[in-house]
């Protein structure tokens, strides 16, 4: 019975449902309930599942790769270049730092020096599925500390493949040890060195012009049909397409399908590739979590705990250490270094397969093997726990405080206004509003930003809106608006949904990143939504219009009048129950027709009604020049 696909399929899926809803009920990530299901129904508690978990655990680690999908999706290529001081410098000091430390760890463990070079390598890789999906969660991907997190794993990402290519250099390199790595092999491990690097170019800039003119083309084919699920199957045909092409030339595939959603990043499929793949990717990512848990050999930890003990403790102080050093290097506040060190302390999912491929070469005996599976399982299923030990006792008392008591402004001592987030999207709302005499008390998670903003005099409350203990402390009680300027939907939902349901009386005004997040807004119920790019394109287009002689007066008027119907027009569509559908795409051209025939009724209305405001001088002068 416990051998039937099916009664293994219930068995995960209850044990994430009842142990995920424990952890979030009381207040644990949802990562460590994944892990902590996992352990239960491993083989070494209730053997629910047998030892076939490493099969899991492959195919679970599409997750992984969908998730970097996902997160390339939202990287404009501009941004992502901007990004590779920080990728290179902090990642490649991690990783350099964390390898030379650790080899001579490893051999003071009295390990031989090819087995400690192989522990060390598997050692600087940290886990991009738990510390990226903990960072989303939180919503702290924007900030100093979840760019920093991403700028190092990504480092990590790239860097394995250069580890899995120098494993093969630790071996006599015969013709047995090849075979034996089979699992492992690519098209190009035979080939010289130049040429395996030149053909690794070729495969990025083919993934580039394919997503340029193959994939868009391939995906506008798939929505003229009105298909949903077709639309569906081609997203998971991609980030598959992409992944195997990566394995073949020996590189990393969550690396590729970044790589390919960076440069689908501007592509009008954008937002509906994000909604296809996210159910995938996080039902996989659960999947993934599980199977890490269920990996854990209790067998080997009783046969050898102090071994296996003292390894874990070191590596994670290791890690740790190097971590926090690096962040110092790069300025970060000290609550960003502490999230930093506590968030990628453990070894990561990659060292699986390095590890897999030196056994494979006859590198490491299988005790070695064994023992280090089980410290990498133990470290990604501790640092969750070490994280909130971080986030609950540490932080608190030497990280930013969430308040700073200072001299009340006049305004200041009633606040009536909070506003949430301060990016560049918040800080222009905040200035605005203060240079009205209205000083808004402000919330925001990065704290650098909440450092140099209390320098500058504002009441800045530092941590996570939405705990409901924080918005007490800023006085949503007596708040008359919430302004919920965050970049993150999710985050966005969640705050939200805590005023309305516990403070209705205050009002709340959110931004919306796109017209999709609109739609989402207007179906909790929330009238004040403010789409963060549609004013700047209309004000573009009226400055255009005026270059070409266009009164302005008149365009001011036309952007008010613009506003008006595509908000009415926005209500209605929010009704439609699948976004991107047959019915939806009809029903948004024949709102766009209504729009325009509007806005054009509008514009003869208006040059008959003859305005001569603001530029009336213009044409008085043109008429006068005329009746000359």
């Amino acid at each position: 019975m416990t051998g039937s696909i099916l009664f293994e399929a219930i068995v995960f899926l209850l044990g994430a449902i009842i142990c995920v809803s424990i952890a979030k009920r009381i207040g644990l990530s949802s990562v460590l309930g994944y892990l902590i299901a996992g352990v239960l129904i491993g083989p070494y508690v209730l053997g629910f599942i047998g030892n076939e978990g490493e099969d899991i655990l492959h195919f679970a680690e599409f997750g992984v790769v969908m998730m970097l999908f996902l997160i390339g999706l939202e990287i404009e290529p501009k941004n992502f270049w901007k990004m590779r001081k920080t990728i290179m410098g902090m990642g490649g000091i991690q990783v350099a730092s964390t390898m030379l430390l650790s080899y001579f760890l490893f051999v003071l463990f009295g390990f031989d020096w090819k087995v400690a070079l192989t522990f060390s390598m598997a050692v600087a890789l940290s886990s991009t599925a738990i510390a990226l999906q903990t960072i989303k969660e939180k919503g702290l991907l924007n900030t100093t500390f979840g760019t920093s997190s991403f700028s190092i794993l990504l480092f990590q990402d790239i860097i394995v493949i250069f580890m899995l290519g120098a494993l093969p250099l630790l071996v006599n390199t015969d013709k047995t040890q090849t075979e034996n790595s089979g699992e492992h092999a690519n098209l190009l491990q035979n080939l010289p060195l130049g040429l395996q690097t030149l053909a690794i170019l070729v495969s990025v800039a083919a993934i580039v012009v394919a997503g340029r003119f193959l994939i868009v083309p391939l995906l506008r084919k798939v929505a003229k049909t009105g298909v949903r699920e077709l639309l569906i199957a081609a997203a998971l045909l991609i980030v598959f397409s992409i992944s195997f092409l990566m394995e073949l030339v020996g590189l990393s595939p969550a690396l590729g399908a970044f790589l390919g959603g960076v440069v689908l990043s501007n592509s009008e499929f954008k937002h509906e590739l994000e909604s296809t793949l996210e159910p995938f990717k996080n039902l996989l990512l659960g999947l993934f979590f599980m199977a890490v848990g269920a990996s854990i050999n209790f067998i080997v930890i009783a046969k050898s705990p102090l071994t296996v003990g003292g390894i874990l403790v070191a590596v994670i102080l290791l890690k740790g250490l190097v971590l926090f050093v690096t962040g110092s290097l790069f300025k970060l506040r000290l609550n960003q270094k502490l999230l930093l060190t506590f968030s990628l302390a453990q070894v990561g999912e990659f060292a699986f397969v390095l590890l897999s491929f030196a056994f494979s070469l006859n590198i490491l005996e299988q005790e070695q093997l064994d023992i280090m599976l089980v410290v990498t399982a133990l470290t990604m299923t501790v640092t969750p726990i070490i994280g909130m030990i971080n986030e609950r006792v540490l932080l608190p008392r030497l990280g930013t405080k969430e308040s700073i008591k200072r001299p009340m402004d006049h305004i200041a001592k009633s606040q009536k206004v909070i506003l949430v987030g301060f990016g560049h999207f918040g800080s222009t709302i905040g200035r605005f509003l203060r240079t009205h005499g209205v000083e808004a008390t402000i919330l925001d998670h990065d704290s650098n930003r909440v450092d140099f903003l209390r320098k500058m005099g504002f009441e800045v409350y530092y941590g996570d809106a939405t705990r409901t203990d924080l918005l007490e402390s800023a006085g949503i009680t007596e708040a008359n608006i919430l302004i919920c300027a965050m970049d993150n939907p999710e985050v966005v939902k969640q705050l939200a949904k805590t005023v309305k349901n516990k403070y209705p009386q205050v009002k709340l005004m959110v931004r919306a990143r796109d017209r999709y997040a609109a739609y989402e807004f207007l179906n909790m119920e929330i009238d004040h939504i403010y789409r963060e790019s549609l004013e700047t394109s209309l004000k573009l287009a009226s400055e255009v219009l005026s270059q070409m002689g266009f009164r302005k007066y008149t365009l001011q008027r036309q952007i008010q009048n613009f506003i008006k119907y595509d908000e009415d027009s926005l209500k209605r569509l929010a009704k439609e129950k699948k976004i991107g559908d047959e019915n939806y795409i009809f029903k948004a051209r024949k709102e766009l027709e209504h729009q325009e025939k509007l806005l054009e009724q509008d514009f003869k209305r208006g040059i008959v009604e003859f305005d001569t405001h603001w530029d009336g001088e213009q044409i008085r002068a043109a008429l006068e020049n005329s009746k000359i």
